[in-house]
C-alpha cells in the first residue's frame, strides 16, 4: 500500500522524470515527503513563476516533460506564466498543483481555485485526480498528452485527501511508445513537385528539439537544392548558421531581407512552424486565409494545419520524418534568389555600426562569437529589445541551443539557464537579460547557487524598459512615462547570492571580465553599462523619436 503522494512520485520515476522544479507548499506535503530519498532531483526555486519557466525550458531543451510542483491558489497562479510560455513554445510540461480536499469544494475554501477554468485556455489538458487509484492512469495520460502531437503543458490538481489516501495500485513503468506519424509517400511526391516548379522557393523551419539525423537530412536537401532556409521566431538554433542556405529568422523586428523572402516566395515548405503573429509580421506578409504563396505545411498537430492559412498541401506528420523522407535534392533556376538572401543576412550582422555608449554590444557579441565558437553552448533570454544580441548576433552551429520564449515573457532567461545548466553541466550556459527583464526573476540567482548551476548572466543595463520606450518614442515622442528604471547594483546582488559579480563599464573591459566569469565555479553575473541610445543595432533612440 502507498499513499497518493508516494504513488505520484513512483509514477513520475517510472515515466522517466529525473528532475522537478517547484516551491514547497503544505497542500502537497505527501508528495514532498515521497521525494525524500527518491531518484527525482527537486530544485527548490524562489517563486513559482521561476519554477514554471525552468520546467518549460527543460521541456523545450530535452523533449521530455518538464515537471513543476506548486501549491494551490497563489502558487498555481504564479506558475501560470510558465504554463502559457510552454503552450506558445509547444514545450512538453506537467504542472502538479496541490489542491483543497474534495469535501471542501464550492465553498471558496482557503486558496481554492477552479483549475480547469483558470488553465483551460492555456494548456493542452487540465484534470483533477479525485481517486487515488487513478493516479497511475492519469499521470500516464498526462505524459502522453504533453509529448504527442503538438507538445505542450498539462495541469494536474492533486487534492489533499487524494494524496493522503492509500492505494494498492501499481505505479506505471515507462511512457507509452508512440511512433511519430510518417508522411504519406504521395505527400512527399506532391511537395517535391511544388518545389521543383517554383521560381522562388523557401523553407521555413520551426519547433524544437529537432534530432540530429532529421536536421542533417533537411540541410542536405536544402543545400543540394540551393533553397534558402529561414527559421521561425526563437528557433534560430535549429539550423547551422554556417550553411550558405541559412538566410535569417522570422520574428519580432525581423530583417527586411527575411520579410522580403516570405512576401516574395512562391512556394513555402513550412516544417513544424505555427505561422504565428510574429513570424508573419502581424499576419500581413501572407494573406488570410488564402495566401498568394503556395504553402506546404507539415506539422505534427492536426489542429495547426489550416488554422490561419489554407495550404496548397497540408501534411499531418512529424516534420522530422518528413525531412528524412524528402530524398534527393530538386533542381531549379533560383540560385540568384538564394545568394541574394544569404548576402543580405550576413550583412545584417557583419555591417552593424558601432553602438553609442560605454559598452558596445556589437563588439561584445563579436567577441563572444569568436570565444565560444564550436562549443556546445546554450543561450537563454527573456523579453526585451536586448534579445536581438543573443538571437540575431550569434551564429548557431550544431550542438548549440537557444532557449527563448515565443510568448514574449520577461524573466524567462534566468530560470531557463538554470534548467539548461542542470541538464548540461559541462556546457557553457549564458543568460542574456535586460535590466527590466532580470528583475522579474532575479531571486532565482539564489536557486542557481543552491542547485549548483554555474551559469553566466549578462545583464544589459540601459536604465529603461527598452521595448516599451521604443514604442513610446515612436507613438508619443519625448513624452516618457513609466519606462525609466532606477536599478539596484546587480553585481552586488549576485555576490550576495554566492556568484561572481562584476560591473563592466567599457567595451575594452569585457573580454577579461568574461574570462573571470567563465572561471567562476559558482557562476557569475556581468552587469554591462549600455546607453539608452543603443536601443536597436541600427536606429538610436533619438532616430526613433525623430522618425528618421
Amino acid at each position: 500500500m502507498r499513499n497518493g503522494g508516494q504513488l505520484v512520485v513512483e509514477c513520475l520515476e517510472g515515466l522517466g522524470a529525473r528532475r522537478a522544479f517547484g516551491v514547497p507548499g503544505e497542500s502537497y506535503l505527501a508528495v514532498l515527503d515521497a521525494l525524500h530519498g527518491s531518484r527525482i532531483d527537486f530544485v527548490n526555486c524562489r517563486q513559482e513563476g521561476g519554477a514554471a519557466f525552468a520546467a518549460a525550458a527543460h521541456g523545450k531543451l530535452t523533449g521530455e516533460p518538464g515537471i513543476c510542483m506548486v501549491t494551490r491558489g497563489p502558487g498555481a497562479t504564479n506558475a501560470s506564466i510558465g504554463v502559457h510560455t510552454a503552450m506558445q513554445d509547444s514545450a512538453p510540461m506537467i504542472l502538479l498543483v496541490g489542491q483543497i480536499a474534495t469535501d471542501m469544494r464550492e465553498r471558496e475554501a482557503f486558496q481554492e481555485v477552479d483549475y480547469r477554468a483558470v488553465f483551460g485556455t492555456m494548456s493542452k489538458w487540465v484534470t483533477e485526480i479525485d481517486h487515488v487509484d487513478r493516479i497511475p492512469e492519469l499521470l500516464s495520460r498526462a505524459w502522453t498528452v504533453a509529448t504527442s502531437g503538438r507538445p505542450g503543458p498539462v495541469v494536474i490538481a492533486l487534492p489533499e485527501d487524494t494524496l493522503s489516501a492509500t492505494s494498492a495500485a501499481a505505479p506505471v513503468v515507462g511512457p507509452i511508445a508512440i511512433h511519430p506519424a510518417e508522411p504519406a509517400p504521395a505527400a512527399i511526391e506532391e511537395a517535391r513537385r511544388l518545389l521543383a516548379g517554383a521560381e522562388r522557393p523557401l523553407i521555413v523551419l520551426g519547433g524544437a528539439p529537432w534530432d540530429r539525423a532529421a536536421s542533417e537530412a533537411l540541410m542536405r536537401f536544402a543545400e543540394g537544392s540551393d533553397v534558402p532556409v529561414i527559421t521561425s521566431f526563437r528557433y534560430q538554433d535549429q539550423v547551422d548558421h554556417g550553411s550558405d542556405v541559412f538566410c535569417g529568422d522570422a520574428g519580432v523586428g525581423m530583417a527586411g531581407s527575411v520579410r522580403g523572402l516570405l512576401r516574395d516566395a512562391d512556394v513555402i515548405l513550412a516544417l513544424g512552424t505555427r505561422f504565428g503573429e510574429n513570424m508573419t509580421d502581424g499576419y500581413e506578409l501572407l494573406s488570410v486565409p488564402d495566401p498568394v504563396q503556395k504553402i506546404v505545411h507539415v506539422h505534427a498537430g492536426d489542429g495547426e494545419i489550416g488554422k490561419v492559412y489554407r495550404p496548397a498541401l497540408g501534411v499531418t506528420a512529424s516534420p522530422e520524418r518528413f525531412a528524412l523522407a524528402l530524398g534527393a535534392p530538386v533542381q531549379g533556376s533560383w540560385s540568384d534568389w538564394r545568394r541574394a538572401a544569404r548576402k543580405a543576412h550576413l550583412s545584417f550582422i557583419d555591417k552593424a555600426p558601432a553602438q553609442p555608449g560605454p559598452v558596445d554590444m556589437v563588439a561584445v557579441c563579436a567577441h563572444l562569437r569568436e570565444r565560444l565558437a564550436g562549443q556546445p553552448l546554450v543561450l537563454t533570454n527573456g523579453a526585451g529589445n536586448f534579445t536581438v544580441w543573443p538571437t540575431r548576433f550569434f551564429r548557431f552551429t550544431p550542438g548549440m541551443r537557444l532557449l527563448a520564449p515565443q510568448s514574449g515573457a520577461m524573466g524567462y532567461g534566468l530560470p531557463a539557464a538554470i534548467a539548461a545548466k542542470l541538464e548540461r553541466p559541462g556546457a557553457p550556459v549564458i543568460c542574456f537579460a535586460g535590466d527590466g527583464d532580470i528583475q522579474m526573476t532575479l531571486q532565482e540567482l539564489a536557486t542557481a547557487r543552491q542547485a549548483g548551476a554555474g551559469i553566466i548572466v549578462i545583464v544589459v543595463n540601459n536604465g529603461t524598459y527598452g521595448t516599451i520606450r521604443a514604442h513610446q518614442e515612436r507613438e508619443f515622442p519625448a513624452r516618457v512615462s513609466g519606462t525609466d528604471l532606477v536599478n539596484p547594483d546587480f553585481a552586488s546582488i549576485a555576490r550576495a547570492c554566492g556568484l561572481h559579480g562584476e560591473r563592466v563599464e567599457s567595451t575594452g573591459a569585457f573580454a577579461a571580465a568574461f574570462e573571470r566569469a567563465m572561471a567562476s565555479p559558482t557562476g557569475a553575473l556581468l552587469e554591462l553599462t549600455v546607453d539608452k541610445e543603443a536601443l536597436t543595432p541600427y536606429r538610436t533612440l533619438t532616430q526613433i523619436r525623430e522618425g528618421s
